[in-house]
């Protein structure tokens, strides 16, 4: 057996574990990450990567990298609602392709003024990016194919033990802290006795029960199908219902279907399972299964808590959501950024230990909020049912497809154009934010007014064609001065060196910033947060002191 000594052990190689860690080995702190996998993810997995998501990845530098996988780059990331693949288009809510969205990005107003636009990626191809961004980091150190077996938190460390798969070999850990990001069925929330709160389960005629998961490779599929590409595409009839991922636009699809009474994955051979696609499609195309597998959807789950001592968790161990709006691995990455910045600042003795309390207190609400968001665009397809005569060719038929299109027009809207959903999240009840009224907006999915209170996402604007407001913000902390002539922000500078915060100064002299940020110094956290604005007049050392966790 090894021993070794980190400052922080990672349980988990997905998203929000990789994402972590580049966020710790950025700033020096050393990490160590084991999964139980061989390596990072085979399946599609996720599929979306919301634009508030690639907003961090352009902060790590790698927005250009992400949006460069997946499907090519002017393939359409349409929604598209179908009868049966190949036999009546429903509806389409259309969406730019990925050189669209690099074209269109700058150009962007209203509540999509935004430093990116979503990307239509498989989270296999994200992951291996950010695998390959964490192994470029000296104090990171990245383990695949190794289990965590037990730890123990003794106070003043936490102690870890790792065995690899297949072998005897075995490694001893001591850390300041460990993160448990291992999944739904995470072996460090159930160690610590953490429940799952909400609903564990609900059943609808799709999206409610036992979902029957297909990566399978059918080339074939855009030589039958006579209607425009899409990236997702809905199966909608009283047969089989289904969606379906586009992974590659050239024939490598991600096939979920809900399986009926009486069905089981393990009874599906995969030659009944290519005739199940093939009912979905409605043609006798071939197809290739890569790989299989089932997954229970309806659920939204948020655990009890997300700390206990020097243990936290975050991702699938703390929220499970059924997969309507792609907001699972999307509040994975936010729950990464918001713990990674606060961990390293207290592992490196900027802020006090009191900080790390605030993650939970900001994380779990927007948990709770999201997975509702999710339910609730579940609720809106999965209990919507074809009616009788959807699929007949006869004026009756055309009428009910008519009215079926128009539903599910709507509801493609409502679940994919969200930027409530995505730049709306706040923690005006944080004790590390210096909050100055509670929001009163409402928080709809399909609503985003950019507000530059204390406690949300700094509202965006774009400097020139190129250079957005974020490009200027430092990695750690930034002081926006937007009338240096009359708020110089001096003391909060002062203040802020005299704790070793990082703090990058930034001048930008524009009425547009200054009509919506409306002080004339503003105080922005390393995950893009507005934590305080004002002037001069504050009390620069409790502004610095809040916000790093000293008066909780």
């Amino acid at each position: 057996m090894t021993h070794e000594a980190f400052d922080v052990v990672i349980a988990g190689g997905g998203p929000f574990g990789l994402v972590l860690a580049i966020e710790l080995g950025r700033r020096g702190v050393s990490a160590i990450l084991f999964d139980e996998k061989a390596s990072t993810a085979f399946n599609p997995q996720a599929n979306a990567t919301q634009a508030r998501t690639m907003e961090h990845f352009r902060r790590l530098g790698i927005a250009d990298e992400i949006r460069a996988l997946g499907m090519p780059e002017d393939f359409p990331t349409d929604i598209a609602y179908f009868t049966r693949y190949a036999h009546h288009e429903l509806a389409r809510f259309r969406l730019p392709s990925a050189k669209e969205a690099r074209e269109k990005i700058s150009t962007m107003t209203g509540p999509w003024n935004a430093a990116e636009l979503p990307h239509r990626v498989s989270q296999k191809f994200v992951e291996r990016v950010l695998r390959e961004h964490a192994e470029t980091l000296p104090t990171v150190s990245v383990n695949y194919g190794w289990r965590i077996t037990g730890f123990e938190d003794v106070g003043h460390s936490v102690t870890v033990a790792a065995t690899q798969i297949g072998t005897e070999n075995t490694r001893s850990v001591t850390a300041k802290y460990l993160i448990g990001g291992d999944g739904a069925k995470s072996f460090v929330r159930r160690t610590l006795g953490i429940r799952y709160q909400g609903d564990g389960g609900a059943v609808r005629d799709f999206f409610g029960g036992k979902m029957f998961a297909l990566y399978l490779r059918c080339p074939q599929f855009y030589e039958v199908v006579p209607f425009a590409p899409a990236w997702m595409n809905v199966a909608f009839n009283s047969e089989r219902r289904a969606f379906m991922a586009a992974v590659d636009g050239k024939g490598e699809f991600a096939f979920h279907t809900q399986l009926k009474d009486g069905e089981s994955e393990e009874d599906i051979s995969d030659v009944q399972a290519v005739e199940i696609f093939r009912t979905v499609v409605g043609y006798p195309v071939e197809a290739e299964i890569l790989s299989r597998g089932s997954w229970t959807a309806g659920f939204a789950l948020v655990a009890e808590k997300f700390q206990a001592g020097r243990v936290f968790l975050g991702g699938d161990a703390v929220h499970l959501f059924t997969p309507a709006g792609g907001l699972g691995y999307n509040t994975a990455v936010d729950d990464a950024v918001n713990l990674g910045w606060k961990l390293a600042s207290v592992i490196k003795g900027v802020a006090s230990p009191s900080l790390l309390s605030s993650y939970e207190l900001e994380r779990r609400p927007v948990a709770i909020r999201n997975t509702s968001f999710a339910k609730a665009f579940a609720e809106s397809i999965g209990n919507y049912l074809p009616e009788p005569n959807l699929e007949a060719d006869s004026e009756l038929g055309a009428s009910v497809r008519r009215e079926a299109g128009a539903y599910l027009e709507a509801h493609g809207r409502s679940e994919f154009n969200i930027p409530g959903v995505t730049f709306g999240a706040r923690y005006d009840h944080s004790p590390v934010i210096l909050t100055e009224q509670t929001y009163t907006e409402p928080d709809l999915p399909e609503v985003y007014v950019p507000n530059a209170a204390p406690g949300g996402r700094a509202p965006h604007v774009w400097l020139d064609t190129h250079t957005s407001l974020f490009d200027r913000f430092g990695f750690e902390w930034t002081l926006l001065r937007l009338r240096p002539w009359l708020s110089t922000g001096d003391e909060l500078i002062k203040a802020a060196r005299e704790v070793g915060m990082d703090l990058a100064v930034v001048d930008i002299v524009e009425d547009q910033l200054f009509e919506l940020y409306r002080e004339p110094v503003v105080l922005i956290r390393p995950d893009q947060i507005v934590a305080w604005r004002g002037d001069d007049g504050c009390d620069a050392s409790g502004v610095i002191k809040t916000v790093l966790g000293h008066l909780m």
